[in-house]
């Protein structure tokens, strides 16, 4: 009955235009049997039919039914569902109530106004985030504080009804309750009111701004900020100081990030000029921590679709195709994660905390339970493809030499904790599939965990003439190293580094030199540098190059390096080794081995046309010979420069099998943080 009801809402709404869909509508059913269903039973059977509602403008789904009470008892019973379609589920039982509906408070109209238009009013967000105990919803309990100045113009708690504020921003203290931390996960919210000017920026807004970031500073708890914005004010009554203040902010947010503090960004709608600047300040630099989530109804721009056109200027389709998530800022990976909704962006961004957060007082995140046993064995791990475990990629027999391509994840995903699903940073970031950046928990320990993919990947789009037709496995090119710099620096002073490497250096094309390599391979080596943690690499396959450079264990007290059995680390490969810096070698080797001697005989020795059959043959047989010599001294290399011999010169610490590759690396962590706990005290 629930289905058709929505379907006839459905082809209701297709009716009418877009902009004119009605965006408050309530279902109402009866259920006569009677339930005996538990409030999560009742919550999986919300989520199975959540998705039917998408595009009706549900407000609320009320389901009247009678469930069995003590001694068997039936009483009538409401279950309400509020927002189902895109601010997050919410399910409350209560009495049934049988009072007509009322018309809409002022409060309310403007809920319904920002729905019509596609924007959460920030106080329902804000609800939404922070729900009480007697509610089912899909947030941990939490509670909602509003800041604002008082009479001496200091921010304090304020006790007022929600939509009271009086600036286009609204302040606040959030704190949601969760069994890892009971005492709750304290931050600072910022939220644009796109109710008042489209959130507009002017003195009041930014001075707001600036005594929350001082908030969060005192406090060192991080940042929420649910970014809709306009941009500065423009008025007949003001002018270039509201752009000073603007530029304050700016300073505030680059000094907060500067001094090791988290800003988190959820761009909830459009944002025009100084928000996305701010944005940028404060989750885009490389020392920034903090987290960019979208939707596909949000946007970062500069200047707006309407104005570019007015101005002459070269603009869009609309305002997404400037800066929205799709064509500009996820390829570019200036956004770090997409969702489908607000709901869904505050969802992204609770994870990024089970990850993160840390509580006053205390170093690194806390640790969660588990049940995957810490000495489980990855060799029995699915692979697929040519590899039908990921035993097999690491087996001499199935893989020798370590060259066959395999699939990264799959060894990650067989490394970290079964039970707690990783995220990914930067899925959509273009040019910089090569690396993979997630955060996940090995052992219940919160860590980055930072893999790079081991086969060659297509690229998209043209390509230039004097760059790589494909990004070759284990190699990094200028956006995979932009990605994996952000990345370390991310975790940095929060949580342990973990590197699961293959790694052949970086690409040295003309393209990739031209796309700022040299920059970009620097900024590792200065993340590592000035990594705040422990770090554990471990060598899965290779390691050669400049990568070795950049990742080497002289360049952090608290680095571990580890190195699988049958991998290699050395300079460069044997092959280019054979080829360029032994080249004399496999010439003398060729030309020392008896097939050429002794062609080479006959042919000084023959004439005329038995010459000429000689030469080709002398020629033929030569270049086998150089092939098989070129292997021969590349494979003589590979043994010399062994992880053996990196390990007696102290380039690596451990070398360890593929079954022990999981115990070791929790071990590593925990030997690493009890270290770096003791060198801090």
């Amino acid at each position: 009955m629930f289905r058709e009801v929505c379907a006839a809402m459905r082809r209701y709404q297709s009716t009418r235009p877009p902009r004119r869909r009605l965006p408050w509508n309530r279902i109402l059913l009866y259920v006569w049997p009677v339930l005996d269903l538990e409030p999560d039973e009742v919550g999986t059977i919300v989520h199975r039919l959540a998705p039917a509602t998408e595009g009706l403008g549900i407000e609320k789904v009320v389901v009247r039914a009678r469930v069995a009470g003590a001694a068997e008892a039936v009483r009538d019973v409401e279950f309400e569902i509020l927002n189902p379609e895109d601010s997050g589920l919410t399910i409350r039982l209560r009495e049934p109530r049988y009072a007509p509906l009322e018309p809409l408070d002022a409060y309310t109209q403007k809920v319904v106004g920002l729905r019509r238009r596609g924007l959460v009013y920030p106080y329902e967000l804000l609800k939404m985030l922070s729900p009480v105990v007697e509610q089912t919803t899909d947030f941990p309990r939490g509670e909602f504080i509003e800041y604002d100045f008082d009479d001496g113009g200091r921010l304090g708690p304020v006790e007022r009804p929600p939509g009271g504020n009086h600036a286009n921003v609204v302040i606040g203290e959030i704190t949601n309750f969760t069994a890892r931390y009971p005492e709750g996960m304290r931050r600072i919210v910022i939220a644009g009111d796109p109710s008042r000017g489209m959130g507009t920026l002017a003195e009041s807004e930014c001075r707001r701004i600036i005594a929350a970031l001082d908030l969060a500073q005192e406090g060192s708890v991080p940042v929420e900020w649910y970014a809709v914005s306009a941009g500065a004010l423009i008025s007949m009554d003001s002018g270039t100081e509201n752009m000073d203040w603007i530029a304050l902010v700016l300073r505030r947010i680059v000094e907060f990030t500067q001094a090791g503090g988290e800003i988190n960004v959820i761009v909830a709608g459009v944002n025009v000029g100084a928000q996305p600047y701010w944005n940028a300040e404060a989750t885009m630099l490389m020392h920034t921590k903090g987290i960019l989530v979208m939707t596909p109804q949000s946007a970062m721009v500069l200047t707006g679709k309407k104005a570019l056109d007015y101005s002459g200027g070269v603009s869009a389709e609309d305002n997404l195709g400037i800066g929205g998530y799709e064509q500009i800022m996820g390829p570019n990976g200036e956004a770090q994660y997409l969702a489908d909704d607000v709901s869904a962006a505050c969802q992204i961004l609770l994870r990024h905390y089970e990850h993160s957060y840390v509580l006053p007082g205390e170093r690194f995140p806390r640790r969660a339970l588990t049940t995957d046993h810490r000495n489980r064995d990855i060799r029995s791990s699915p692979h697929g493809g040519r590899f039908d475990t990921v035993g097999a990629v690491f087996s001499d027999a199935t893989n020798p030499g370590r060259k066959a391509p395999f699939e990264i994840r799959r060894v990650m995903e067989a490394v970290v904790d079964a039970d707690h699903v990783p995220l990914e940073r930067w899925l959509g970031m273009a040019d910089a599939e090569i690396a993979v950046t997630w955060d996940a928990h090995l052992g219940g320990i919160p860590v980055a965990l930072l893999g790079i993919e081991s086969k060659p990947l297509p690229r998209f789009g043209p390509i230039p003439a004097d760059g790589p037709t494909q990004w070759t496995a284990g190699t990094l090119f200028p956006q995979s190293s932009r990605k994996i710099a952000r990345f370390i620096n991310a975790a940095s002073g929060n949580r342990p580094l973990v590197v699961l490497a293959n790694l052949s250096g970086f690409d040295g094309s003309p393209e990739s030199l031209r796309k700022w390599q040299l920059e970009y391979g620097a900024e590792i080596g200065r993340s590592v540098v000035n990594f705040d943690g422990p770090i554990v690499f471990c060598v899965v396959s290779r390691y050669h190059g400049g990568a070795f450079v950049v990742f080497s264990n002289t360049l952090n007290d608290h680095m571990e390096v580890a190195a699988l059995e049958g991998s290699h680390a050395s300079v460069i490969g044997g092959a280019p080794a054979a080829a360029v810096v032994f080249a004399r070698e496999v010439q003398r080797r060729t030309d020392d081995d008896d097939r050429v001697v002794m062609l080479r005989a006959k042919h000084e020795a023959a004439d005329g046309a038995e010459r000429a059959r000689l030469r080709s043959q002398l020629e033929r047989v030569r270049t086998e010979v150089q092939a098989e010599k070129l292997g021969e001294v590349a494979e003589e290399f590979d043994t010399i420069h062994s992880v053996h011999r990196a390990r007696e010169v102290g380039s690596i610490n451990e070398i360890i099998a593929a079954a022990e590759l999981r115990p070791y690396l929790i071990d590593a962590l925990e030997r690493g943080m009890k270290r770096y706990l003791a060198a801090h005290e």
